[in-house]
């Protein structure tokens, strides 16, 4: 598998990772012995880029077993999120920024996490604080790169000037392309990779998801607007036709999704989440496929750029 670099300080993921979300139950029932499967079956295909940002304690304690022997093959990806997973919310300020990787830390049973990623501006704190804090984690050897996450473009300028970030962890997929018009430009400027997460839209642009009624009581797509039933009415005609493509290629609509947003640069690692082998083989066989423009822009005019 194709390796890249994430911003230039020297961090190296291959260019395709493995999402978590899905290990636990966020998306339905997972089974625990499946998804240590699944996080073992990614590393044997080369995945290097396990990204734990959305994911739960138990998923960290789950990765955290999987590469137990395995350490050197695995690039961590985390985020704080202790508090959450205590019940107390999930907005951190400065000063919790030690408590949670420490206890992510722990999680993992291990002593280093290879990208950090924090939200700067939340809890309204000042975001050169919050850089501050998370440079003294790195300083400690806790962490080994900073990563950011919901900032706009002069927010991710001062986070930077603050402290150097690798890699911006943002929404990114066919179907959400708004990084497109600031952050996306704004991180190749500035050096730093991009961490597509949900880049099957949750498994919308798979085409396995066509009703809410599919969703569980427990998956979290029925919190988001995009799976009630008006929006995803309106939304499949626009899949159908980027099922086309797919059709035409002879090859699956999520493959394609994947392979769409690898063809959008050498600093972008999608990190398409799956609690299923079956699944994940589907999405290492993505890295294979090369679009042709005219496909390309068939994709763009099903799934145009957003409106502000």
């Amino acid at each position: 598998m194709r390796r890249v670099n994430l911003g230039g300080q020297g961090l190296v993921a291959t260019s395709l990772g493995l999402g978590c979300t899905a290990l636990t139950g966020s998306y339905g029932p997972a089974d625990p012995d499946e998804a240590m499967r699944v996080v073992l079956r990614a590393l044997d295909g080369g995945v290097s880029l396990i990204d734990l940002i959305d994911a739960d304690g138990e998923a960290e304690r789950l990765v955290g077993k999987a590469v137990a022997h395995r350490r050197d093959e695995a690039l961590i990806a985390a985020a704080p999120g202790a508090a959450r997973w205590e019940g107390r919310g999930c907005v951190f300020r400065p000063e919790d920024l030690g408590r949670a990787c420490d206890a992510s830390l722990a999680r993992l049973g291990m002593e280093r996490i290879d990208l950090f990623v924090v939200d700067p501006g939340a809890a309204g704190a000042p975001i050169e604080e919050t850089m501050g804090a998370a440079g003294l984690l790195q300083d400690a050897g806790k962490i080994a790169h900073i990563g950011v996450r919901g900032l706009d473009g002069n927010r991710l300028r001062r986070a930077h000037a603050a402290r150097p970030v690798a890699a911006v962890a943002v929404e990114y997929s066919l179907w959400q392309r708004r990084a497109e018009r600031e952050l996306l430009p704004l991180a190749r400027e500035l050096g730093m990779g991009v961490v597509a997460g949900r880049p099957l839209g949750r498994g919308f642009l798979a085409g396995r998801i066509t009703s809410q009624v599919q969703l569980g009581p427990g998956d979290v797509r029925r919190l988001d607007p995009r799976f009630s039933p008006e929006s995803l009415e309106a939304e499949l005609l626009r899949l159908r036709d980027a099922q086309g493509v797919a059709a035409d290629m002879d090859v699956g609509m999520g493959r394609l999704a994947i392979a769409w947003l690898l063809a959008r640069g050498g600093d972008i690692v999608p990190v398409p989440s799956t609690r299923d082998l079956v699944h994940l083989e589907m999405n290492l066989t993505a890295t294979g496929i090369l679009l042709p423009e005219p496909l390309k822009a068939r994709l763009a005019r099903a799934f145009p750029l957003e409106e502000d």
